[in-house]
């Protein structure tokens, strides 16, 4: 092994000069796997943890066309989350080791779903912002050095597109009501502005993980540019919509081209992070319960896929002792 590695460690740097994909059979370097494997688990605890904030009103929804909306795009992110777990495993990480380093405070998720959903206008402005701001993070991951996660990005991006045009058509409806359904939006957009900035990651310069993710192509472009390209893409939205951001320093800059907009707080981003947002702790309890009130079902699968390998065409018996290892079996095996 030791013997080949420098050729392996040359034909990586090389396929990643190229623009070409990283495959599961590939070698990488352990920093890369790492890397992949932190990335896409830290996205995949947020689809799953980001279906909290809105799934607590689903119930409450106004009507049943906006319950089913809601519960449609609440299945969506669990199917997000399945992907990227199943992308993380493609680089040798154990999905139950996934989730317990969630729920045990080992592993993160985005800072944004540390706030908690006071209206139903909220559920409006997660789909605008938080979804579009996913959307500005996102889009370039399609294009990201390692095949398995770029290619259920291509998915989750489409979907998360939905989900933030489904999010501006509720605002906009609630805007052409009452004159309280607008000041219900104002204050959620009030709310919600300076976490959404947040959810591109701290500053490039206190960023330590950027550079090389940029080396090696997993990252298209810098948390900054993703921060300002999200707030351009934004205001011309929001003046659209008759709302404002909480943001005095917000004006167009001729000379630049782009929005200047204020500073954003790090000190409560590194505090949520830490664990002491508003809701983090409610956030993980609820992880945890329904990971352990769903130990039966994933017993039940496990016996149901036991078996099926003993009973299947072509299947190995894996019972204790039989000398042979479960395998799933192949259609005209």
């Amino acid at each position: 092994m030791t013997a080949v590695a420098p050729d392996l460690e040359e034909l990586f740097e090389h396929t990643i000069e190229r623009d070409q994909r990283i495959e599961p059979r590939d070698w990488v370097p352990e920093g890369y796997r790492k890397t992949m494997i932190r990335q896409i688990a830290q996205h995949a605890h947020s689809e799953i943890i980001g279906m909290q904030p809105e799934g607590n009103w689903i119930t409450r929804a106004p009507s049943l066309r906006r319950k089913a909306i809601l519960l449609a795009k609440v299945q969506d992110e669990a199917g997000h989350g399945l992907y990227l777990y199943s992308a993380a495993a493609t680089l040798g990480a154990d999905r139950s080791d996934l989730t317990d380093k969630l729920i045990t405070g080992k592993q993160k998720y985005s800072s944004i779903f540390n706030y908690p959903t006071l209206t139903f206008a909220d559920v409006g402005v997660i789909g605008w912002l938080v979804d579009g701001a996913a959307i500005c993070n996102q889009v370039p991951l399609c294009r990201s050095s390692y095949g398995p996660y770029a290619r259920a990005m291509i998915r989750i991006c489409k979907e998360e597109s939905f989900h933030q045009r489904q999010g501006y058509e509720l605002l906009m409806t609630m805007m052409r009501g009452t004159e309280q359904q607008r000041e219900m939006v104002q204050e959620a957009v009030n709310r919600w502005w300076w976490p959404s900035l947040m959810m591109f990651g701290p500053p490039d310069a206190d960023s330590p993980n950027t550079a090389q993710s940029m080396a090696w192509k997993v990252k298209r472009h810098t948390n900054d540019e993703l921060r300002q390209r999200f707030v351009d893409m934004s205001v011309p939205q929001a003046e659209v919509l008759g709302v404002t951001f909480p943001d005095p320093d917000l004006r167009w800059n001729a000379e630049r081209e782009h929005y200047d907009f204020g500073a954003v707080d790090w000190d409560e981003f590194k505090n949520v992070l830490k664990g002491n947002g508003p809701c983090n702790t409610a956030r993980i309890a609820h992880r945890k319960r329904a990971h352990d009130e769903g130990s039966w079902v994933r017993e039940a699968a496990a016996a149901h896929a036991s078996k099926q390998l003993l009973g299947g065409p072509g299947g190995l018996d894996p019972r204790p002792g039989s000398g042979a290892r479960p395998q799933r079996t192949q259609k005209g095996s």
